[in-house]
């Protein structure tokens, strides 16, 4: 009885397998990696009997765009199509009358139904159909649950630190070789391979990568603020380090990268702000500023506070310059005696400073001023060597001014160009600051 139920078992079988299938796989959702093909027959198909698993010769596979094929026969990839359009499989072991001719057929289908025999029936055979989703699968969230240093390098402040970065975005990454993905990732999947079976490894290692990838992008220069603008460029460091086990291994790798949040510790930024700061304040003149702003900030407080008074104020500011060893004015006679290169050259100055006051003028005038040919006295002679005028008597200016703020008492450097306002207090200069 097992003979004859083999026999009739590896007849019908032979039959049933000689139509031909047809094989289509509609469009991949984006979860799904990978889905093994599936024949098609309608209702009216008669080609409902065949075997499980045999794909008969001359049957016809549709390939969609964003997909690739593949056969695998007995565990082994025999065939593989990444052109849109139709696959006929010509070369499929499983013989049929319908295609390849009548009598070659019958012989081979002949020689099918006897070795389907010794198998009590059975195929003894498995070839299957595979499609890929060769689209990029976008929308793999990310996040650094731990800070990734990222090296701080700013050669105008002298700056080169490694601060704690927090990022997150999202990046997308795609199937670049099938065939690797199959042997090493997927393998013979019955139904579908989703892309959850694979999402946390390959989180797991992308945050891995992210700091040698992100010590490449600080050796180009480019400030961590700047990084969201530089997401190809992380990309492109990603594959690198990723390319042996993504690219190499498992046939993927990252198409892009995105950044939603990059931000460092409170801690790191206070610092780069504080330096970036007090490099400014290398300048003379911004010092001066600085503190002339401070001096007047801080009067102003005392001003406002009825148990210190005006008087209090002042003497605070005297005692703030002389503990501190330098004063707003001594800042800007060295910005002026070394003015830093970035500075354009001064405008020419007028004859006449608007909002001057005509007795300051006045007096400018009248100013006994050295020379390269000489120094000019009060009484108005020119070209004086000596250290006394010839003409009158008088002894060489030494450069006093002939102002002082009345507010402050504040003495500008270059007594021939006076400011219009007192840097120390703001107070307008006018008559009452001639001396």
């Amino acid at each position: 009885m097992g003979l004859i139920k083999a026999g009739i078992g590896a007849l019908g079988g032979v039959l049933a397998d000689q139509w031909r299938e047809y094989f289509y796989c509609d469009s991949l959702e984006a979860d799904v990696l990978a889905a093994k093909g599936v024949k098609r027959s309608s209702k009216r198909s008669s080609n409902k009997k065949g075997s499980e698993n045999i794909i008969t010769d001359g049957s016809i596979i549709a390939v969609n765009d964003g997909q690739c094929m593949m056969i695998v026969e007995q565990g082994k990839v025999v065939e593989f199509s990444a052109e849109p359009g139709e696959f006929v499989w010509d070369s499929s072991t499983e013989p049929t009358i319908f295609y390849g001719g009548f009598g070659e057929g019958l012989g081979q289908s002949w020689e099918t139904l006897k070795k389907r025999f010794t198998f009590g029936g059975d195929t003894g055979k498995d070839q299957r159909v595979y499609f890929f989703n060769t689209k990029e699968v976008m929308g793999n969230k990310y996040g650094t649950a731990n800070p990734v240093p990222f090296r701080v390098v700013d050669s105008n402040v002298g700056l080169d630190m490694d601060i704690a970065l927090r990022c997150c975005g999202e990046y997308s990454y795609r199937i670049v070789n099938p065939m690797l993905f199959y042997k090493n990732v997927c393998g013979n999947v019955d139904d579908e391979y989703i892309r959850d079976e694979l999402d946390s490894q390959l989180k797991s290692e992308l945050l891995t990568a992210l700091q040698p990838a992100f010590a490449q992008i600080s050796a180009q220069g480019i400030r961590y603020s700047a990084i969201p603008g530089h997401t190809m460029e992380i990309a492109d460091a990603l594959n690198n380090i990723l390319s042996a086990k993504w690219r190499n291994m498992r046939g993927i790798e990252i198409a892009s990268f995105g950044v939603t949040s990059l931000k460092a510790s409170e801690e790191d930024e206070a610092i780069i702000k504080e330096l970036q700061r007090n490099a400014a304040f290398r300048d003379p003149t911004m010092a001066a500023a600085q503190l002339a702003s401070a001096q007047a900030a801080a009067m102003q407080a005392a001003a406002r506070n009825e148990n210190a008074g005006p008087a209090m104020a002042f003497m605070g500011m005297g005692m703030a310059q002389n503990m501190g060893g330098m004063n707003a004015q001594g800042l800007y006679q060295m910005g002026q005696q070394n003015p830093p290169a970035r500075q354009s050259a001064p405008a020419p100055q007028d004859t006449q400073s608007p909002g001057m006051s005509g007795a300051v003028q006045g007096v400018q005038a009248q100013e006994s001023t050295p020379s390269e040919d000489g120094w000019t006295c009060a009484c108005g002679h020119k070209g004086n060597k000596g250290k006394f005028c010839p003409e009158c008597g008088a002894k060489k200016p030494a450069g006093t001014p002939l102002y002082r703020c009345d507010k402050c008492g504040w003495e500008p450097a270059d007594p021939k160009n006076p400011p219009k306002f007192c840097p120390e207090c703001g107070d307008r200069f006018d008559e009452n600051d001639v001396q």
